[in-house]
């Protein structure tokens, strides 16, 4: 029985000195990503990261609220002002330039301002005449057009009796935007108006560089005021 306790106790003693004089185990930590094709996969640490996705602006979330939306504000307050204007008095529409500048500069937002104010003028049955449309259809490669902004092109028969106008202010937050009705001949402002375009909104237009008209040619297009 003493025989057989010692010989237990040895291969205990034993058994711990071949553990103890083992080297430790090296723990190596996994952990788990995502690539960009939403599959599972497994990597070790210090290996490179999965690839980042490209993000593209224009296929960002849809405003609530876009540049149409504050447009429509402004003319109801420039139509609640109005004089002189009716169904019988042509109006055309100008690029909104920055006041800050010689009040010929503007940018895609100035443009769209303009475009925007068309649409809404059309819309309360104020004839509405675009001055950009020449006289004949060009069909090129690229697509078929019917507007510029070369002066060559454009007639100088247009009825026009007022004009709509405006500037931009860039201020913290966004843009203000200072409209008027003004009449072609006397001069005299016959409504005006005036709102904020958040920063958020202006940019989402995705701008380009902007346009300025005092770098290029400019001429002028006489106009029969009606």
């Amino acid at each position: 029985m003493k025989s057989i306790f010692s010989f237990v106790l040895i291969s205990s003693l034993t058994g711990c000195s071949i553990f103890s004089d083992a080297p430790p185990i090296q723990e190596t930590e996994i952990t788990t990503s995502m690539s960009t094709n939403k599959q599972g996969n497994f990597r070790f640490n210090n290996t490179l990261n999965a690839e980042e996705k490209t993000v593209n602006v224009f296929e960002g979330q849809a405003l609530t609220n876009d540049i149409n939306f504050y447009m429509r504000g402004l003319m109801q307050d420039l139509v609640s002002n109005l004089q002189y204007v009716n169904n019988t008095t042509p109006i055309a529409v100008t690029s909104f330039a920055f006041l800050d500048s010689n009040l010929e500069q503007t940018s895609l937002l100035g443009n769209q301002i303009a475009e925007s104010l068309i649409h809404e003028i059309h819309k309360v049955g104020i004839p509405v005449l675009d001055f950009k449309v020449t006289n004949s259809l060009r069909i090129t490669q690229q697509g078929d057009f019917i507007s510029s902004r070369d002066f060559n092109d454009l007639s100088g028969d247009i009825p026009i009796r007022y004009i709509v106008t405006g500037n931009l202010v860039k201020h913290q937050g966004g843009y203000l935007v200072n409209a008027r009705v003004v009449g072609l001949s006397s001069k005299a402002v016959v409504a005006s108006a005036q709102g904020f375009i958040p920063a958020g909104v202006a940019k989402a237009l995705l701008s380009s560089k902007p346009v300025n008209t005092s770098e290029q040619e400019t001429g002028f297009v006489p106009l029969i005021q009606g």
